[in-house]
């Protein structure tokens, strides 16, 4: 999940309250405090609120939730005379982008640190790792427009790329850029790759890998020019709103981008609009609450609300990408009323209730593994066969299978825990060595009549001398606790190195794997350092 960082001070100047106040109400809208240090905090918050990702949307949230500035915020959209041209030819490798001109700015480095890292959380977020979107922010002052969309031949257009002073072509960026490596295989199998240029044909950016040095933003830039591609156009125009709003939260003044072929300008922050029935909002919250008490719950959460005669007219805004239902708009009208004002209630039912013995198990294991200096993560249980196979170099298996998954990313149920910890190291990489992580986690097994939830126990550990004796002992540690034999055998598992890597046996059974991670495996997530990993199916130990 994304961890915002967090300048206290910054923040303390935005929401207009004291970082002690901030910092003890943040948890209720669905925050974890992850570290704090003197000047900075870490902030984690879950995929669900992108408007979240930076601190101006995380100010804008906590003034309505302290009763500073409550209701829908109103950004005015200026017509800024700007022209995208957008050719046919990206039809079929990226079609979609908005964009939005955001001037009168007046950037420090914290403000540009701030959309920065804003930038990365919704490529990670919403954009899927840049598949689905893909964000470039241009310096405006340097280009002319009218801009171009269009897709070329990658051996015919060259650039200065950022992090290079030598002009690549669009090849020479996939195959010599580290952006390139990293993400050049959301396009390769193109015959042609997208760019954007402006009137006068330099080059401003090679979405969905990099942008070009001409444009970018430093502290002088005070007029910037967003684009936003991808291949799902809801998604795009949502990260386009969530950064134009961010930028406004800062005195930025929003202004409007027309395409040539199309009557459509971008961005647009009109609010959706839904009709909430009370009745409904009192069974599902089990609060009893008025109509307008609920309008001001959800005016604190920054709606639009009022009453009709139909119910309670919200107004949904433009930046808020994760209201999807009704029930999403009665979570936070809970969220506003106040989780510590709830007062818990016994359950009017027979019968005393007692722990299960898979949680036994993972308080056990948990305890273990935090002994032996290691961090617990949660992951999603969702994924895709490239991340749960293809990535680590496993043969691809039976999984169970979402019928209808909403997104590319989320298609089968994972059904082991290994593959979802190496991304964590991944997005970590600027934190300290040594990294030790696991997790204690539910699977999903496809047996020939029907699939069985199943708990793995899994960790690895990233650090310049990882190696499989470290990994061998924690394996002797983890069976040493339980109490319980256990045997080893070679492995074939081709995440791991050859040679170095091995079964463990229970009662005759294959109930784990561990070893040193392969190279080519730690190459494609970016990892620069050795590293060791397990994973143990524990729900087995339980017998």
């Amino acid at each position: 999940m994304p961890v915002v960082k967090l300048n206290k001070k910054r923040l303390e100047n935005l929401v207009d309250e004291n970082i002690d106040t901030i910092l003890e109400n943040i948890p209720m809208l669905g925050a974890d405090i992850e570290r704090e240090k003197r000047e900075e905090v870490d902030i984690e918050f879950f995929p669900n609120r992108p408007d979240l990702f930076s601190a101006e949307g995380i100010a804008r949230a906590m003034r309505g939730f302290l009763d500073k500035e409550t209701g829908l915020s109103n950004y005015h959209i200026n017509d800024s005379n700007t022209t995208l041209k957008v050719k046919d030819s990206v039809k079929s490798v990226r079609p979609n982008i908005s964009a939005a001109v955001i001037r009168d700015l007046s950037l420090s480095e914290e403000d540009i640190n701030s959309l920065v890292n804003l930038q990365e959380h919704l490529h990670w977020g919403l954009g899927r790792d840049r598949k689905k979107v893909s964000i470039g922010l241009h310096d405006l002052k340097k280009i002319e427009q009218p801009f171009t969309y269009k897709a070329v031949d990658p051996t015919r257009i060259e650039f200065k790329p950022l992090g290079h002073e030598q002009k690549m072509n669009l090849n020479e960026i996939l195959n010599k850029h580290k952006k390139g490596q990293k993400f050049g295989d959301i396009i390769k199998d193109k015959k042609k790759y997208p760019i954007i240029q402006d009137k006068n044909k330099e080059i401003l950016s090679f979405p969905p890998i990099i942008n070009g040095v001409l444009t970018e933003v430093d502290t002088d830039t005070n007029e910037i020019f967003i684009d936003v591609t991808g291949t799902d156009k809801k998604a795009v125009n949502e990260a386009l709103n969530i950064i134009a709003t961010s930028l406004a939260e800062i005195g930025g003044e929003i202004h409007s981008v027309k395409r040539d072929n199309k009557k459509e300008k971008t961005p647009n922050l009109e609010p959706r609009v839904k009709k909430l029935d009370n009745q409904e909002v009192k069974e599902l919250t089990g609060l009893d609450i008025s109509e307008r008490e609920t309008i001001d719950c959800l005016r604190r959460m920054r709606y639009g609300a009022k009453s009709s005669e139909e119910g309670v007219y919200v107004e949904i805004p433009a930046y808020r990408s994760d209201i999807l239902h009704k029930w999403d708009l009665i979570e936070d009208v809970a969220i506003g009323y106040g989780y510590d004002n709830i007062e818990p209630q016994i359950p009017n039912v027979q019968g005393i209730g007692n722990t299960h013995p898979i949680e036994k198990l993972g308080d056990k294991a948990r305890e273990i593994m935090t002994g032996l200096g290691y961090r617990e993560v949660m992951t999603l249980t969702l994924t895709n066969r490239e991340k749960e196979y293809d990535k680590v170099n496993r043969k691809v298996n039976d999984s169970v299978s979402i019928k209808n998954p909403i997104s590319e990313e989320h298609t089968i149920f994972r059904a082991t825990l290994l593959p979802s910890l190496l991304p964590i190291l991944e997005i970590n990489q600027h934190r300290d060595l040594p990294q030790k992580i696991f997790e204690f986690g539910e699977v999903e097994h496809l047996t020939k009549k029907f699939a069985k939830d199943c708990y793995h126990l899994s960790g690895v550990s990233l650090h310049a001398d990882a190696g499989f004796t470290e990994v061998k002992s924690i394996i002797e540690a983890i069976f040493c606790e339980f109490g319980i034999d256990y045997g080893l055998k070679n492995s074939d598992d081709k995440l791991f190195l050859e040679g170095r890597r091995g079964e463990i046996i229970f009662e005759k059974e294959k109930i784990g794997v561990f070893g040193e991670i392969s190279p080519d495996v730690l190459k494609r997530f970016d990892l620069e350092h050795p590293c060791v990993g397990f994973e143990i199916e524990i729900e087995k130990l339980i017998r």
